[in-house]
Order: structure tokens, then sequence, then C-alpha cells
């Protein structure tokens, strides 16, 4: 809203410093200042008024240190999180371009999905929450809105660098390096020499002629994508500042890819996909990192509040969207590896059980207890070196994600 409001200022009114506003880079470092404030400061007020409402947290029993301490720390956190996120966003962003709107309506959905599984938690005493084929439910409602949005809007777009023999430069002295936007089903496939996938040729794995089907794969990949990354960050949120440092870690990596893509200097300099008006998103990043990063100021052991499903599932859905938006989102093993561990520990743990069970008759486990994180814990690492330990891993991820960039 203050970005139109600047606008209007400095065209009609001249005022100076009113142009600030113009630059991302500006409104991204005012988002992130405005979220940062406002969990941290905010944050300590909702805190106080879920332990009023008493939404604590009850915690089963399940033989690891420091877990019935916990029991009673208020819960439903995530609020923090999609306030100081969205207020600032509303503030300094252009609030109807494709991508913000798209983000906008993934944290509202996400964290309406988590907010009722929490409720049902702790204010109806069911410890299973809201029934899984529900979630399942909104999860796929919004991946068919996301893939939708991405593949039909006209303002979901993007740039090809043209061949060096049709490159030129205007009378003005401009220099055309790429060609017109058009739309694509392209996206980035890391360690390939051209780097590059298309999902409208993926279609002839399936028969000639179904390329103008493409949006059906498209959407298909991007519900995968919402499902498996929102469930990953669900399980992760399992001790204290686990999730929210390692979705600190993982956005501000998609800030650089959303910067670099939405940016045509950039993204000619490091020969990748030119996004036009992607870079908006970075806007929205600067304002999510800093409501991770102020959540982190109370979630840190010993947390004083839990983000809950209304925080993790939130979390989760955006860093996927993210991830579709900059078409990077094949680059999520890699970059989401945590997640990936954490989902596959759990699948993993479940499926070698019920094979033992059922071809010894009792049921034996790979691991101690699942998710990862629990494993340590039954091991007798502290939570915080844990904590620790994954944060350093996500950052050495974050590196290799990167670096992919120049690797083909």
């Amino acid at each position: 809203m203050l970005y139109y409001l600047f606008d209007f200022l400095e065209n009609h009114y001249n005022i100076p410093g009113a142009n600030l506003f113009q630059y991302i880079s500006f409104r991204s470092a005012m988002a992130f200042i405005f979220s940062l404030g406002i969990s941290t400061i905010y944050g300590k007020r909702i805190i106080n008024y879920l332990q009023r409402k008493q939404v604590g947290e009850s915690v089963r029993d399940l033989g690891l240190e420091g877990q019935v301490e916990k029991a009673g720390t208020p819960t439903m956190g995530g609020i923090i999180i999609i306030l100081a996120t969205i207020i600032p966003v509303l503030l300094f962003a252009e609030i109807d371009n494709v991508y913000i709107v798209t983000l906008l309506v993934t944290t509202v959905w996400m964290g309406a999905i988590g907010f009722i599984d929490d409720y049902i938690k702790i204010f109806k005493y069911d410890k299973d929450g809201l029934k899984g084929r529900f979630k399942i439910l909104g999860q796929v409602t919004l991946g068919i809105f996301v893939g939708a949005m991405f593949y039909f809007h006209p303002g979901v777009n993007m740039k090809e660098k043209l061949p060096l023999k049709y490159q030129y430069t205007t009378q003005e002295g401009v220099p055309i390096l790429f060609g017109e936007a058009k739309k694509s089903t392209k996206t980035t496939i890391p360690f390939l020499k051209n780097n590059e996938l298309d999902y409208a040729v993926a279609m002839d794995l399936f028969g000639e002629g179904l390329r103008d089907y493409a949006w059906v794969l498209f959407i298909v990949i991007v519900i995968f994508i919402i499902t498996a990354v929102s469930n990953g960050a669900n399980l992760t949120d399992g001790i204290d500042g686990l999730a929210a440092g390692s979705s600190a870690i993982i956005v501000l990596t998609l800030g650089v890819f959303a910067w670099v893509s939405g940016n045509i200097i950039f993204a000619n300099y490091l020969d990748v996909m030119y996004i036009p008006n992607s870079g908006e998103m970075t806007i929205f990043i600067s304002a999510f990192v800093g409501a991770l990063i102020g959540f982190l100021w109370y979630n840190t052991y010993p947390a004083q509040v839990f983000m809950g499903d209304t925080g993790s599932l939130t979390i989760g859905g955006i860093i996927a969207v993210l991830a579709i938006a900059v078409r990077k989102e094949l680059l999520i093993p890699i970059l989401a590896g945590i997640f990936l561990v954490e989902n596959l520990s759990v699948i993993l743990q479940v499926g070698y059980f019920k094979y033992t069970r059922k071809k010894f008759g009792e049921g034996k486990r790979l691991l101690k207890m699942s998710p990862l994180h629990h494993h340590y814990q039954k091991s007798g690492y502290h939570e915080s070196k844990i904590v620790t330990r994954f944060w350093i891993v996500g950052i050495m991820l974050a590196v290799l994600t990167i670096v992919t960039l120049k690797l083909r």
C-alpha cells in the first residue's frame, strides 16, 4: 500500500525520497525490519495471549529428555509468523503482482488448515487433529490453484537469452540480449548440460501430440511438491528452533534465486532464466525471513512458544510455492534436504517395521525413533546440539544449491 502511496506522491508532487519505494532493495530492507519488529515486539504479546487462553501443548511421554518440562508451552505460535509476514508485504509490495497474490493466498490457506488442526487438538481434545484426508484435500486444492495461476496467468512468463548472433544494440545504445516474454513450461534441472527441462517436451513420453496438455503434468507436480514440502516442514517441527531456523536458510536461498531471476543483468551474467516481475517476491521473502528469525527469538531452546501446525504447514507451503515460482522446484531435494531426510526417516521406519512384522512376526525398527531428530535425541544428543548441526547441514545444502547455477 505504501508503494502506491509514494508512487503517487513522486509522480504528482515530486517529494524528495519518495522514489526510494521504486527500488526493490529498499522495500525488501524495510519489509525485513518491519517483520522482525512485529515478530519480536508483538510476538511476546501474542504469546501472553495464548497463555491466558491456555493454548498449551499437551505432550505424550516418549521418553525424550526435557520433554515433560515442555508441557503447557503455548502452541499455535505460527500466528506470529503469518502476521509478521503478511503486514509488511501489504505495506511494501506491489499487491497486484501475480506472484505476491499467489504467495499471500498460500500463506492464508495453509495457515487456516494448520490453525484448524491445532484448534481441534487443543480445544476439542483430539490428539489426531484434523483428519489426514482433509489436510491432503486442502493441499491438493492449493496445488491446483497455484499450478493454474502459474500456467495460465498472462503475467507469468519468462524471457530466454537470444543466441549470440541474434543479440543487438538499439540506436539508443541499449543491448537486447533476451527475446520477448512468452509462456514457458521450462524449469531448472541441476547438473545437466543445458540445465533446463521442458514439461511440454516431457509429455512426449506419454505419446505424440500431448504437448498441449503439459498443464496437467505441471499441476500434478505442483500438488506433489506442495504436499511433500509442507508435510516435511511439519515433521521437522519437533524440537526447539529446528523448523524455523532450517526454513530461514532455505527461504534466504530462494531469495537469492528470486533476486537473480528477476534482474535482467544478473540473469544475463549467470546465464539463467529471466522471469519478469519475479523480483517482487524478494519483498515477500525478506518479510518471511524476518518473521522466522523473530520467531526464533522465542522458539530457541528452551522454547517459550511452539509454532504448531499453524506455522509448520504454512512454512512448507510457502517454500514449495517460492521454489516453483522461480523455476527451481527440482532443486528442492537438495535445498530442502533436511525436510526430505525427515520425511524419508518416517517412511523407512514405518515401512521397515511393517515389513519385518509381516515376515518375522515381530516388527523391528531402523531408527531408535522417527523423525530423524528424535533418533539423535534417543542417542543422547542434547536438542540444542542437534538443531545447530542440522542448521550447519542446511547451510551446506544451500551453498550447494546456489553453486548449481554454474554447474552444467
